[in-house]
């Protein structure tokens, strides 16, 4: 379970969309929210946009394994497509803040956790990629501005922090995280089985 967190505008959704694009053995978990489609979102691929009551059902009978408030609505990952895809040996990537990350790694699945957090190069950066968007009001943005300090100041919980002022560096080094971490000896199936026939000589 590879976590992509960062400050809203620092570049998350961008780096998850290219990873996404060029690895085929990974896979997004689509988040469940209360909140309404945008333009040209698609219920079930972008998120599953479900209602307030059913979001309560959802929290009522374990069905996710984090959810959270964010700018008024809730979000929360699915438990079902997580757990399928990780028993048949599949990575997922998932685009949540640090309240789901910590939720996580308390999960029975927060084991095989992996965590890496998105800088912005300065505030300054981030609030002009912020006013670029040409989508949210100046109260909006400003709403936006003083909850990535307060996201920003949980960078010391997460395993790897990545500084996003070089979009093409950043994903590479996020790239270079995914190999290493699949590389780890209790991530490599059948490697027990593999040695086994290697020293009996097969």
């Amino acid at each position: 379970m590879l976590v992509l967190s960062s400050p809203s505008g620092a570049g998350k959704t961008t780096m998850s969309k290219r990873l996404l694009a060029g690895d085929p053995q990974i896979s997004l978990s689509v988040s469940a929210t209360t909140r309404p489609p945008r333009a040209g979102e698609i219920d079930g691929q972008d998120y599953h946009f479900v209602t307030d009551a059913q979001f309560d059902g959802l929290v009522a009978t374990g069905q996710l394994l984090e959810w959270a408030h964010v700018f008024g609505n809730r979000y929360g990952t699915p438990r079902g497509p997580v757990e399928a895809a990780l028993a048949e040996g599949r990575d997922i990537l998932f685009d949540i803040d640090w309240q789901g990350t910590q939720q996580l790694r308390q999960s029975q699945a927060g084991g095989d956790l992996v965590s890496i957090f998105l800088l912005p190069p300065t505030m300054d950066e981030l609030h002009s990629r912020l006013r670029s968007r040409a989508s949210d009001s100046e109260t909006v943005i400003a709403g936006r501005m003083a909850r990535a300090a307060d996201e920003i100041s949980h960078w010391a919980e997460y395993e790897y922090i990545l500084v996003n002022d070089d979009p093409g560096q950043c994903l590479y080094e996020i790239r270079s995280i995914l190999v290493t971490e699949r590389l780890r000896r209790e991530r490599q199936r059948g490697l027990a089985a593999f040695v086994r026939d290697l020293l009996a000589g097969g």
